[in-house]
C-alpha cells in the first residue's frame, strides 16, 4: 500500500458523487482484511480494589499490540458488550454446547467491537442509497475498521455502548420511551425496542416553558432530564422564559420565581446521582442577563458555598457550645442558684448564636435523665462528597449566564441595563451594567459558577435562526444549537496523521478522514433514536453533526511549535478550518444525492453567510468585509503557518462555499471540539481536544499489571525538530526523566549501599525498580529487596515495612540533601527548565498546563489558551469545550480582564477556574510567595486570659479544690503506636492505654530532638496526656482539635484520613476513629471513610499475639472491651463468646494490615499526579488523582470523567 500522503482527493463533485457517495481507498487494498494491517496480542483487563480484590477481570481480550494497556481497559470495560455476543472458535466457528445452542458471552476482540459499529454504519448507509456501489461501501466499511483499529478516530461513547448490538447480535431490548422520524415517510413514530435503532448521541439541549406540569413545562423537563440522566447522557436548558419571582399568574397569585423551581430540578439530577451513577448528572443552567432574578442566579453558588462554611462554622459551634450546657447541667443540676456556671454557659452559647429553643431542648433532654455521653449534634465540614455539600442547592449542574452585545456596550459605557418581565416585558428594576459584571467576576472568582456564553456572538454565526434563536447548550458547552435538539460526537486523532521522521502532517489524509466521519455522524442521525418526539422532529430537521480533533497539543509539541505562540495559533486555525470545511463540502456532497436538510432552503441566506464569514476567516480578510458580526474572528496569518496547510484550508471552503451555493448542505452544523476524555484514552491521546499537556513525565500502565515511568512521547520528536542532536537529546531526556540507575548517582549508589549491608543481589533489585518509581525511596521497599534481608540485615521494624509512607533511605541514615539530589539524577526533574544543552528560547515549546515537576516555574499563562481557543473558534460549527484556569492569585478585575478578552477575540463561551477557588480544597499557605501565610500561621501567638471578676475566680477555684481528680495508668500498660505522614512530614503518635482500652497518654514524635516543632509537639502530647488522666473526655479534645487549620496539611499515606488541614486535625481524626464509637466518630470525620474504616480494618498491633505466648487472659479481655464499645455490647457478651485471636478478626477503624505493592503504585502515582495539580478530585472509581480535560476532570488510570465526555 503506497503512503497516504502519495494519494490525492478527488477535488470535483462530479468525481466524489455518482448516484451515490464514492469512497476512495486511502489506507485499505480492495479484497484484503482491514484489520490484517495490524499485529495483534491477547491481554487481561483488570479492576482491583486498593486491598487487592478483584472487581472485574476479562481474559484474552484481543487488541493491536500498539494499543496501550489503559486502551485496553477502556475498551474491556467500557465498551465491550458484556453478554448476549455469540462466541466464536479460533476458526471463526460458533462455539456450541451439548444441546447445540451457540454459546453467548462477551465481545473480547478489538475486531468484534469495531466491526459491530462499522458494519451497522455501512447497513444504515446501504439501505438508505448513501452510496454509489456496494464496492464504494465496502471501501467505506474497510476504511473505518482501520482507523477505528489504528486509533486515528472514534465516536463518542453512546455510539460504543449502543450501536450494532441488534444489526450484529440480534440484541433488542425492551423499548424505553424513545422515538425516531422514518425517513420514509418523515413522520415521527415510536421505538419497538431498545438497540434496532440505537441511541448515539451525547449531547443534548432541551427547552422548557413557563408552565409547572404540562408537557413542555417545568415536571416535564424534570422527567425528560431523569430518562437522559439514568443513561449517563447531559443536557442543557436555558430557563430564562420562567417568570421571575413575585411576577403574576394567571390565577390571580404570585410566582415563586425561577429559583424556587431551579432548586427543585437541581435535586432531582443530585437524586439520580445518588441513584446509581458514580459521578454527578451532567446538566448546564443557562441564564439571560436580562432575567428579573438574575442576580440571585449570579450569586447562587456564592451563597450556597457560604450555607457550607456555615454548617462547618455553626454545626462545630454549636456542639462545643451545647456540650458544654450538658456537661455542667448533668454535673451539677439545672438550678441557677447552685450551678451559676450554667447561666454563663448558656449567655456565652446565646452570644455566639446557638438558638435558645435549641439549648431548651437539651436541657429538658438533661432533666428527662440524658448523659453527657449521650448528647449528639451533628457536625460537618467542607468536603465536597460531605453531607454539607449535599445539604445546599446548586451543586449538580454548571451554570452559565447569556451576555449579549449589548450588555457588553452597557459594562463599557457604565449604562443602565434593564432587567424585564417575562410575561408584561414592563422594565422589573434597572442596574448599572457594570455593577452586573463585577457581580459575575465576584462569583467567578469566588466558586468559578457562573460562566460566560456571549449570547450576540453565537447567534451571529447561528446558521438557522429563521427557526429561532440559540438559548444555551449542553453541559460542556460544545455543542450550541437550537433547544430541543441533539448532538453525537466523533474525533480525530490529529498526531495520527503527523509523521514525527519526516516533520510531515499528511493533509490529503486528514481530509480524507475528516470527509468519512461526516458520512459516519450524518448515517447516526438517521439510524437513531431519540428520548422526546420534541428532539426526535429537530434532529432529523437539522441533523446537526459534532466532528472534532484531539491532540493539537502533542501535535504542537512534536512539531517544535510553543502552543502560545503566533506559529501555533495558526496551525490550530489552519487544522480546523481543514476540518470543517472538508466536513461542510461533504455535507454538500450529501446534499446533492439526498437532498439539504428540511429546514435548509427556509434558512438559505443565513447559512451562506456564515459559510462565507468562515471561509473569510481562512483567507484572513480585512475585518470590514465579515457579514453581520460585531466581535470579529482571528483569521489564520498565512506568515505563521506553512503554506501547504494554508491552501488546503481555503481549498476546503472554497468547495464547501461553492458547492453549498449549488446544492444546500445536509447538516445545519458539523464541527465542535469536545473534551474527548474516554475515547482520547482510548486512542492513547496524550492531549484531549485543543488542551496543552498537563506533564512531562507520566505512568504508563503495564500489560502485566504495574506501571513504569515514561517520558512525554513528545519530547523527544520536538527535540528533533529543533535541531538537537542523539547525544544532547539523550541528556535531556535524562534530566527529565531521570538515569534509572545507581550507576554514577552521587550519595546513594553501590558503594555507599554495599557500605550498609547491601549484596549485588539487593543492589540489582533496587536497580530493576528504578524505571517506574517516581521519588527514589518507593524502590527501597520490603517487595524488591525481600522482608527477610530488611529485618534481619537493615534492622527494619514489621511496623515500618508495612508503612506506605516509610523512607527507607531516612532509615539508613541518609540525609534529606543527599536524597534529593540521588533523587534528581535517577528519577529526573521532571521540568525540561535548566537542562543542558537546551536553549532558553526553546522552553515555550515545552510549557504545560501546569508547572512541571517541584522546580519548574513555567505553565502557559491564561492569555495563551484565550488565543488558542480564538484560533480555532472561526472554523467550528459550535463551540469549545475547554476550561480556562487562573492562578490563586489572580484578582476579580483580572477575571473581568479575561471575560472582555474572550469576547474581543469571538469566543463563544468561556469558563474559569481560579486555582484553589473551591470552598473544598484545602488552604495551601506553604508557599513562599504566599503574601497571606503569616495571617495563618498562629504558632508564635501568645494566649490572653480572659478578664474576669473575684467571684468568678473564686467559682473556679472552688471547682478545681473540690473536684481534683487524676487517673494514672498502671507502670506497665499497653500501647499503640501509629506512624503518619502528612505531605511528606513524618510523625509518631503513641496512646498509653488503661486496663479498659481507653488512652491516658499521647506521646507525638516528629522532626528532631531539641527542635522548636519537636518542643511544641512534646507540650501538646503532655497537654492532652494531664486532660485524659484527669478525666476530660477524648470526644472533647477531638471536637477541639478536628478542622484546625495550620501547615503541613494536604495527603497523607493513611487511606482512612487521606487528607487533614493540619497535625492536630490527623490527631483529632485518628482518634475519633480509634476510641469513640462509630456514629459519633462520623461527626468528626468523613461517614464513608469511617464505614469503610470500620469495615476494613483489623486490630493488628493489639489482637495479633496470642495468649499462649505470655498475655495475660484479662489483658486481653480488656483489649476486646475497646471493640465491644464500639459493637454497643457489653464486656460480659464478648467474654461470653470466647473471641480469641484464632477464631476473631476485630473490626477496628484505623486500618493496620500491610502494605500491598499495588497500593504503593498507587501512593507514588497520585504525589506525581497531584504535583502542581493541588485543585484536582480522586477519582471515585480508582482512587488515583484527576486531571483537568476541557470543562471536566478525567482520570487516566480507568477513564472514569466528572461530566459528559
Amino acid at each position: 500500500m503506497p503512503p497516504a500522503s502519495q494519494k490525492k482527493l478527488p477535488l470535483s463533485l462530479e468525481e466524489r458523487t455518482k448516484k451515490g457517495l464514492k469512497i476512495p481507498r486511502f489506507f485499505t487494498e480492495e479484497g484484503k482484511d482491514p484489520f490484517s494491517y495490524y499485529e495483534y496480542e491477547k491481554r487481561t483487563s483488570v479492576i482491583k480494589n486498593p486491598d487487592g480484590s478483584t472487581v472485574f477481570e476479562m481474559k484474552d481480550v484481543e487488541v493491536p499490540k500498539g494499543w496501550s494497556q489503559v486502551a485496553t481497559d477502556i475498551l474491556a470495560q467500557k465498551y465491550s458488550r458484556k453478554k448476549g455476543v455469540p462466541q466464536m472458535d479460533e476458526d471463526g466457528k460458533p462455539v456450541l454446547d451439548e444441546n447445540g445452542n451457540v454459546v453467548t458471552g462477551p465481545e473480547k476482540s478489538v475486531k468484534q467491537v469495531v466491526g459491530r459499529l462499522t458494519s451497522t454504519w455501512r447497513h444504515w448507509g446501504e439501505e438508505n442509497d448513501y452510496f454509489d456501489s456496494k464496492e464504494d461501501a465496502q471501501a467505506f466499511e474497510d476504511e473505518l475498521n482501520y482507523m477505528l483499529t489504528g486509533q486515528m478516530a472514534a465516536p463518542n461513547s453512546p455510539q460504543w455502548f449502543n450501536t450494532g448490538l441488534a444489526h450484529a447480535y440480534g440484541i433488542t431490548g425492551d423499548p424505553q420511551g424513545h422515538y425516531y422520524v422514518d425517513p420514509d415517510t418523515g413522520k415521527l413514530s415510536k421505538s419497538k425496542d431498545s438497540y434496532t435503532r440505537p441511541q448515539p448521541h451525547a449531547c443534548f439541549i432541551q427547552s422548557v416553558n413557563d408552565d409547572l406540569v404540562n408537557e413542555g413545562g417545568i415536571f416535564d423537563l424534570v422527567t425528560r432530564e431523569a430518562r437522559l440522566f439514568k443513561y449517563g447522557s447531559g443536557t442543557g436548558t436555558n430557563f430564562s422564559r420562567l417568570r421571575g419571582e413575585n411576577e403574576p399568574l394567571s390565577g390571580g397569585g404570585k410566582s415563586s420565581g425561577l429559583m424556587s423551581f431551579l432548586a427543585v430540578l437541581d435535586r432531582a439530577a443530585g437524586a439520580i446521582k445518588s441513584g446509581g451513577t458514580t459521578r454527578r448528572a451532567a446538566k448546564m443552567v443557562c441564564l439571560d442577563m436580562d432575567h428579573p432574578e438574575i442576580e440571585n442566579f449570579i450569586d447562587w453558588k456564592v451563597i450556597e458555598e457560604q450555607k457550607v462554611a456555615a454548617l462547618n462554622a455553626g454545626s462545630h459551634i454549636c456542639y462545643q457550645e451545647l456540650k458544654k450546657i450538658v456537661d455542667s447541667a448533668c454535673a451539677d443540676g439545672l438550678d441557677p442558684e447552685k450551678n451559676p456556671q450554667l447561666k454563663q454557659l448558656i449567655r456565652e452559647a446565646d452570644s455566639k448564636f446557638v438558638p435558645l429553643k435549641y439549648i431548651k431542648r437539651v436541657l429538658q433532654l438533661v432533666e428527662d435523665g440524658m448523659k453527657p455521653e449521650e448528647f449528639s449534634f451533628r457536625t460537618y465540614d467542607t468536603d465536597f462528597r460531605s453531607e454539607a455539600y449535599r445539604t445546599v442547592g446548586g451543586q449538580n449542574s454548571n451554570n452559565s449566564v447569556r451576555v449579549p452585545n449589548d450588555f457588553i456596550k452597557a459594562v463599557k459605557e457604565d449604562r443602565e441595563w434593564d432587567l424585564v418581565n417575562r410575561k408584561d416585558g414592563g422594565v422589573y428594576k434597572s442596574i448599572r451594567a457594570r455593577e452586573l459584571w463585577d457581580k459575575i467576576a465576584n462569583a467567578a472568582w469566588s466558586c468559578a459558577d457562573p460562566g460566560i456564553q456571549y449570547d450576540s456572538t453565537i447567534n451571529e454565526w447561528h446558521t438557522c435562526p429563521e427557526d429561532g434563536k440559540i438559548n444555551g447548550s449542553n453541559p460542556c458547552s460544545e455543542y450550541m444549537f437550537l433547544d430541543d435538539t441533539a448532538c453525537n460526537l466523533a474525533s480525530l486523532n490529529l498526531i495520527k496523521f503527523y509523521d514525527p521522521e519526516t516533520q510531515q502532517f499528511d493533509i490529503e489524509a486528514f481530509k480524507h478522514g475528516a470527509r468519512i466521519w461526516t458520512i459516519v455522524l450524518e448515517i447516526s442521525v438517521l439510524m437513531a433514536q431519540f428520548p422526546s418526539k420534541e428532539i426526535a422532529e429537530l434532529s432529523y430537521d437539522f441533523r446537526t453533526l459534532g466532528l472534532g480533533y484531539a491532540n493539537i497539543g502533542t501535535l504542537l509539541m512534536q512539531m517544535g511549535i510553543p502552543y502560545t505562540s503566533e506559529e501555533g495559533y495558526a496551525i490550530t486555525g489552519a487544522m480546523t478550518a481543514i476540518l470543517c470545511g472538508e466536513s461542510y463540502a461533504t455535507s454538500a456532497e450529501i446534499a446533492k444525492i439526498l437532498g439539504p436538510f428540511r429546514k435548509y432552503e427556509k434558512n438559505r441566506d443565513h447559512m451562506l453567510r456564515v459559510i462565507r464569514n468562515h471561509r473569510r476567516a481562512a483567507y484572513n480578510t480585512e475585518k470590514d468585509r465579515y457579514e453581520g458580526l460585531t466581535a470579529v474572528p482571528q483569521g489564520i496569518n498565512p506568515l505563521y503557518a506553512p503554506e501547504a496547510l494554508v491552501e488546503a484550508a481555503r481549498n476546503c471552503w472554497d468547495r464547501a462555499l461553492d458547492w453549498g451555493e449549488k446544492h444546500g448542505f445536509r447538516n445545519a452544523q458539523v464541527t465542535v471540539i469536545a473534551p474527548t476524555g474516554t475515547i482520547g484514552l482510548l486512542m492513547d491521546c496524550d492531549t484531549t481536544g485543543i488542551e496543552p499537556d498537563f506533564a512531562l513525565v507520566k505512568f504508563k500502565k503495564l500489560v502485566g499489571g504495574g506501571y513504569f515511568k515514561i517520558v512525554n512521547q513528545s519530547l523527544q520528536p520536538a527535540l528533533k525538530s529543533l535541531g538537537y542532536n542523539e547525544k544532547q537529546v539523550d541528556a535531556i531526556v535524562k534530566y527529565v526523566k531521570g538515569h534509572a540507575s545507581l550507576k554514577g548517582c552521587p550519595h546513594i549508589n553501590a558503594e555507599s549501599l554495599k557500605a550498609k549491608g547491601f549484596t549485588d543481589k539487593e543492589i540489582a533489585a533496587i536497580d530493576g525498580q528504578l524505571s517506574g518509581v517516581f521519588e527514589l525511596k518507593f524502590a527501597f521497599n520490603k517487595f524488591a529487596l525481600g522482608e527477610d534481608f530488611c529485618r534481619d540485615t537493615l534492622g527494619m521494624s514489621e511496623q515500618d515495612l508495612n508503612d506506605m509512607e516509610f523512607n527507607m533511605l531516612s532509615a539508613l541514615g541518609f540525609s534529606d540533601e543527599e536524597i534529593e539530589a540521588a533523587n534528581e539524577y535517577v528519577c529526573g526533574t521532571m521540568t525540561i527548565e535548566g537542562a543542558p544543552h537546551l536553549k532558553e528560547e526553546h522552553y515555550p515549546v515545552f510549557d504545560c498546563a501546569n508547572k512541571c515537576g517541584k522546580k519548574g516555574k513555567r505553565f502557559i499563562p491564561y492569555v495563551g489558551h484565550l488565543r488558542q481557543m480564538a484560533a480555532a473558534q472561526p472554523f467550528i460549527s459550535g463551540s469549545i469545550s475547554k476550561t480556562v484556569n487562573m492562578p490563586e492569585e489572580c484578582t476579580v478585575a483580572d477575571i473581568q480582564k479575561a471575560y472582555m478578552e474572550s469576547w474581543e477575540l469571538m469566543l463563544k463561551c468561556n469558563a474559569i477556574y481560579r486555582d484553589s477557588s473551591k470552598l473544598s480544597q484545602p488552604l495551601n499557605t506553604s508557599s513562599a510567595d504566599d503574601a497571606y501565610a503569616a495571617l495563618f500561621d498562629f504558632s508564635d501567638e501568645e494566649v490572653v486570659a480572659e478578664e474576669v471578676g473575684p467571684e468568678a475566680v473564686s467559682q473556679v477555684i472552688e471547682k478545681i479544690v473540690q473536684k481534683p481528680l487524676r487517673r494514672k495508668l498502671p507502670t506497665e500498660r499497653r500501647s499503640i503506636t501509629h506512624k503518619f505522614s502528612i505531605s511528606g512530614h513524618e510523625g509518631y503518635l503513641t496512646a498509653g492505654l488503661y486496663e479498659d482500652g481507653q488512652p491516658g497518654e499521647i506521646f507525638v514524635k516528629m522532626s528532631k530532638e531539641g527542635s522548636t516543632l519537636s518542643g511544641i509537639m512534646d507540650a501538646l502530647a503532655l497537654s492532652m496526656s494531664m486532660n485524659l488522666q484527669y478525666g476530660v473526655p477524648v470526644e472533647v479534645l477531638v471536637s477541639k482539635f478536628c478542622h484546625t487549620r495550620f501547615e503541613p496539611a494536604g495527603m497523607t499515606g493513611n487511606r482512612d484520613i487521606p487528607m487533614v488541614k493540619s497535625i492536630m486535625d490527623y490527631i483529632g481524626r485518628w482518634l475519633a476513629l480509634k476510641f469513640l464509637p462509630k456514629e459519633t466518630a462520623k461527626k468528626y470525620h468523613n461517614a464513608d471513610l469511617v464505614d469503610r474504616a470500620y469495615e476494613e480494618g483489623t486490630n493488628a498491633m493489639l489482637l495479633q499475639v496470642p495468649v499462649e505466648q505470655g498475655i495475660e487472659k484479662d489483658v486481653v479481655d480488656a483489649q476486646m472491651s475497646i471493640v465491644s464499645e464500639r459493637e454497643h455490647k457489653s464486656p460480659k457478651t464478648v467474654q461470653k463468646e470466647e473471641l480469641t485471636y484464632e477464631k476473631v478478626e476485630t473490626k477496628v477503624a484505623v486500618s493496620m494490615t500491610s502494605m500491598t505493592e499495588e497500593e504503593l503504585m498507587k501512593l507514588q502515582q497520585n504525589k506525581a499526579l497531584a504535583l502542581n495539580n493541588e485543585s484536582a478530585p480522586i477519582c471515585s472509581g480508582c482512587g488515583m488523582v484527576m486531571v483537568q480535560n476541557g470543562a471536566c476532570y478525567k482520570c487516566v488510570a480507568c477513564g472514569a470523567t466528572s461530566g459528559c465526555s
